[in-house]
């Protein structure tokens, strides 16, 4: 079993699901109707009927089937003792037909990856059929893409272009499908069957500098999964699975560029087809598709184990809630023979949090089958193995595992692989800044933990040659007087969008962000340094959603860790594989952001009295916009835009690149602050803060300053008095909101918001490779304007 490509319609493993059953030898097959039999339940003619399956013609593809795949996994070594393993699948779909001949016309696709369990190391490759990008938009219109719509906006960008964002890639060459014999050749990558009954796969990711050339020979029967080989889909759709759990496999794998044979290579091949027939071809009428949206995710594994036994096991899921369809399990002894079992357990154990989509996948399983007492702890040989790709929500999680336990009291061991798909941990953009969120917060307490140690007192204040910094130095009490004060603020969290900008232009410009996840506490400590102090200058007393840092600790405790943050940043800056030319460029950058964070304060501070008096004499506002704009910038949009510089840099991007990755997100930083001006007037979702509450405090913001240039000489010298006054009755502070939009100056913030974005972007979108990083920035973009928090 494995991942089918979001371009499928009517039936794929996502809504696949088994007819219950009691545990049946697979090999004996049940009652049933046979293959061509018309009427209600037969199935498609060219399916297994009852007895051994004929490889020689149950391999090639299915004339009746809308969707079928075709499979490998493999474990192996090197001659040196390196451990590898890999799987691949290919896949076909029937995408609509000649209008003549009325004959079923195909797409298809391909994922495989290399997982190198030595070095933790994981390549991945998906390439998809050129028809993809219309696929995909036809599917997005069909109300069957992301759920959120900016996301379907942002990914249609590309899809209109006729491209696909990467890693997806479409076949650089045609696809052949053989149908006298089982012969597969997509775009360069092959699997076929040879002469002699073994099987060849052949596979190459250029860009990774990995590939294989391997020769699978069998080593046990082909053998039923589900119902005696029947597995059944959520809308009726039928389809037939069987899979060969031990294969010997020889050849060869270029790792790093280098081919070397390998040894003690053992295999797994499967082959799963059906979903609605074609009413032509022999079998029933398709089942109405179900007018509501129905995902359905699955776990699925294939243990080898040491003794020669085999266990395949999956169960099914209702995403909506979670709910458990339908499982199967089936064992293979060491002679072949094998069971099918229906009362099974697969249940998730530890998850690992991916820091590229934010998604938790379980990374340590148990497979319990009580019947044979077999009990399975199934663990990721380690965590990230998880592919990208738009074709699977948009990514899922493949890889090697190792596998302990006991069967029926007695020790066994084995290896083996699993994979979770379907799943939707996030939906949105609004849920994906909360899981960044968390893991920001994570990466604030790893570099701030509330109990300092001495290791991490060392670490932060002193240098490696000069420990004798922290002689005499009580670690508890710089617990409470520095750390303290910081994470009072942090651990409430707030908008992660900074921390994410980081790594977001690693990406984005094809780098691996993955290397820097430290980062993801620079730009949340710089922040939040920035409210400490500022609250001591407001003499605020709120800050996200309680108590300020100087209202708990004091003003002097307060103003010294929101300084502190400052420089305990650079920590993190230090340890990264990086060239010294490179290290300088960040370094610079970084200070550049508190350079500019401060001179932005100092012109909030000083306030906007003398540009106010000018435009409320004159009724010009150009100046008073400018002088707001110029404090969003410095304060918001500067760091935000260098914080993505220093990530472009990290990535190896292109100078310009960087600059453009850099305006962008400085655009955003200034667009995010218009924003909030707007919302300050208009209201924030769940009142997070006082509608007005700007008003309230007498400050002047974007909407003020546009409203200006747009009111009487009255009206000017009324609104500027009103702000004077800090009013706080509830209805003079409505008076002023009602005045500032029915001047339209509240609308002409946003659109020119609005403007600022789309212009930045046009200005980058031509830099950037259509990739997944690139859709995630798209949509950003939007949901800073569309926010309404």
């Amino acid at each position: 079993m494995s991942t089918v490509a979001i371009w499928n319609e009517p039936a794929d493993p996502t809504s696949t699901s088994v007819r219950p059953s009691e545990g049946t030898t697979t090999r004996q097959p049940s009652e049933r109707p046979t293959p061509g039999k018309r009427g209600e339940g037969a199935f498609p003619s060219d399916w297994p009927g009852p007895g051994p399956i004929d490889l020689a013609v149950q391999d090639l593809p299915h004339r009746s089937s809308t969707t079928e795949w075709w499979y490998l996994n493999t474990h192996f070594e090197t001659p040196e003792g390196r451990r590898l393993s890999l799987f691949a699948a290919f896949f076909r779909i029937v995408k609509g037909h000649d209008p003549a001949s009325k004959a079923p016309e195909y797409a298809h696709s391909l994922t495989w990856a290399l997982t190198d369990a030595d070095r933790k190391m994981y390549f991945g490759d998906s390439r998809v059929d050129p028809s993809a990008p219309k696929m995909g938009l036809d599917r997005i219109k069909d109300g069957q893409g992301a759920r959120d719509p900016r996301l379907n906006r942002a990914i249609s960008e590309i899809l209109e272009r006729g491209n696909v964002p990467t890693p997806d890639r479409i076949f650089e060459a045609p696809v052949f499908v053989g149908e006298a014999r089982l012969e597969l050749d997509f775009g360069g990558a092959r699997f076929r069957k040879l002469d002699d009954g073994r099987y060849r796969l052949e596979l190459n990711n250029a860009r990774d500098r990995v590939g294989a050339a391997l020769t699978f020979t069998l080593g046990k029967p082909a053998t039923r999964h589900g119902d005696n080989g029947v597995v059944r889909g959520a809308a009726g759709e039928r389809m037939f699975y069987y899979f060969i759990p031990r294969c010997q496999v020889d050849g060869t794998v270029t790792l790093d560029g280098r081919t070397q044979p390998i040894i003690k290579g053992q295999g797994w091949y499967d082959h799963e087809f059906g979903g609605p027939p074609e009413p032509d071809r022999g079998g029933t009428a398709p089942s109405p598709r179900p007018a509501a949206r129905l995902d359905i995710a699955w776990n699925w594994a294939a243990v080898q184990l040491e003794d020669g036994r085999d266990v395949s096991a999956y169960s099914l899921v209702n995403v909506a809630d979670n709910k458990l369809l339908y499982q199967w399990a089936v064992i293979s002894d060491a002679g072949g023979t094998a069971r099918a079992y229906k009362d099974m357990s697969l249940e998730p154990l530890q998850s690992w949090r991916s820091k590229r989509t934010f998604y938790d996948y379980p990374v340590r399983w148990r497979l319990r089958i009580p019947e044979v007492a077999l009990d399975l702890a199934i663990d990721a040989a380690f965590d990230d193995q998880e592919l990208m790709t738009t074709i699977s929500k948009p990514a899922f999680w493949e890889g090697r595992t190792a596998v302990t336990g006991t069967w029926q009291g007695r020790l066994v061991a084995g290896l083996g692989y699993f994979e979770r798909s379907g799943f939707e941990p996030i939906k949105n953009l609004d849920e994906f800044f909360s899981a960044v969120g968390e893991e920001v917060r994570a990466s604030v307490a790893e570099v701030l933990p509330l109990e300092l140690t001495t290791a991490h007192a060392r670490e932060l204040f002193a240098a490696p040659s000069r420990e004798h910094y922290l002689d005499g130095v009580d670690v508890t009490q710089l617990s409470r007087a520095l750390v303290e004060p910081i994470r009072c603020i942090a651990d409430r969290g707030g908008k992660s969008w900074r921390s994410y900008a980081a790594l977001a232009a690693v990406d984005v410009v094809g780098g691996d962000s993955r290397k820097f996840v430290q980062w993801l506490a620079v730009p949340e400590l710089l922040h939040v340094g920035s409210l400490i102090v500022d609250d001591v200058q407001d003499r605020s007393e709120v800050r996200r959603g309680g108590p300020t840092s100087h209202l708990i600790h004091g003003d002097a405790l307060a103003i010294n860790a929101g300084t502190a943050c400052y420089f305990l940043c650079q920590r993190l800056l230090v340890d990264v594989d990086l060239s010294p030319a490179a290290k300088l460029r960040i370094y610079d950058l970084y200070f550049e952001v508190m350079r500019a964070g401060h001179a932005g304060q100092a012109l909030d501070l000083a306030g906007l009295a003398e540009a106010t008096a000018d435009c409320v004499r004159d009724g010009d506002s150009r100046l008073l916009e400018r002088r707001v704009l110029a404090t969003h910038r410095l304060k918001a949009g500067v760091p935000a835009g260098c914080l993505a510089r220093m990530g472009a840099i990290a990535g190896g991007g292109k100078d310009a690149q960087v600059d453009a990755i850099g305006l962008f997100f400085e655009t955003l930083g200034v667009a995010f602050q218009i924003v909030d001006d707007v919302l300050n007037v208009r209201g924030f979702k769940g009142d997070l803060k006082a509608r007005g509450e700007d008003v309230a405090n007498g400050t002047i913001t974007l909407p003020v300053a546009k409203a200006m240039g747009r009111l009487s000489a009255d009206q000017r010298h009324w609104l500027a008095n009103t702000l004077a006054a800090k009013p706080k009755d509830p209805a003079v502070i409505a008076s002023v909101i009602e005045r500032l939009e029915s001047t339209g100056a509240v609308q002409a913030c946003a659109d020119e918001a609005r403007e600022l974005v789309e212009s930045a972007w046009r200005a980058a979108e031509p830099l950037l490779a259509d990739s997944i990083p690139k859709v995630m920035l798209r949509a950003f973009g939007w949901y800073v304007l569309e926010r309404h928090y």
